[in-house]
């Protein structure tokens, strides 16, 4: 039996690719990569998928295909749109991207399959209880999965914390936006996974996004009862994490 799947991670200004062992979590061909079209317009969006699929050729023919996208994901429409067009708020996207692509698909949130790329392949594996992923970029993303089982569009970012959107104090973007060094990002921080560990008390927290690689910079200035670690997959996470869910029993 095939363990291949495809996963394509949808972001603001790439869109990323591969041929995936669903078995080990190694691509099976190179990752590609394509610009996101200026705008995300659906219909951009959809045509530069559908050329990327037909890049892999044969080997990606009638295996399942996972595609992770930033937006609230519920029953296959998208409910919110992150640095993509607001034409994709509301639209039945599964069935979209099905009919452009002539095929099945699973289609789901982008930190959400980050998530769960961690938990089967990365720094979550065999970890039970509740693990939430974070993705520290243009905002905060979320993912929960207990006992390994993903707890959809969580939307951590959105917990409001002194008045605003934690997101707009402790993401990426706001340390870059007001010129923090580590130390004082690390202190909003700080409130932010405070305030998420009272909440839910998770058995780990973990944190991806680009600005994991330097995770030694500020994951040791925090205090906290739950362990911190940095996600292991970097930039494949989505990709594995989508063509994991497609490659399940009914996940396309």
């Amino acid at each position: 039996m095939s363990t291949l799947a495809v996963g394509i991670d949808i972001g603001g200004t790439g869109i990323k690719g591969a041929l995936v062992d669903v078995g080990t979590g190694e691509l099976v061909s190179e990752r590609v990569k394509v610009a996101t079209p200026d705008g995300g317009d659906p219909d951009a969006v959809l045509a530069a998928v559908a050329e990327l699929v037909a890049g892999f050729g044969p080997d990606a023919d009638g295996v399942p295909l996972g595609v992770c996208f930033p937006a609230i994901v519920r029953r296959g429409r998208t409910m919110s749109a992150a640095n993509v067009s607001r034409r994709w708020i509301g639209l039945d996207a599964e069935a979209l991207f099905e009919q452009t692509l002539h095929r099945g698909i699973h289609f789901v949130n982008d930190a959400d399959a980050a998530g769960v790329g961690e938990s089967r392949f990365g720094a979550a594996r065999g970890t039970d209880g509740l693990v939430i992923m974070t993705t520290l970029g243009t905002g905060i993303g979320s993912a929960f999965l207990y006992d390994g089982v993903l707890v959809p569009n969580t939307e951590l970012g959105h917990l409001e914390i002194d008045g605003v959107d934690a997101e707009s104090r402790a993401s990426y973007a706001a340390k870059e936006r007001d010129e923090l060094d580590w130390a004082p990002w690390a202190a909003r921080l700080q409130r932010y996974y405070s305030r998420v560990e009272f909440l839910f008390s998770p058995e780990l927290f973990i944190v991806g996004g680009g600005v994991s690689k330097h995770y030694e910079e500020f994951l040791p200035l925090l205090e906290l009862e739950t362990p911190i670690v940095p996600a292991v997959l970097r930039n494949n996470a989505g990709i594995l994490g989508a063509a994991w869910l497609a490659a399940q029993p009914g996940g396309s």
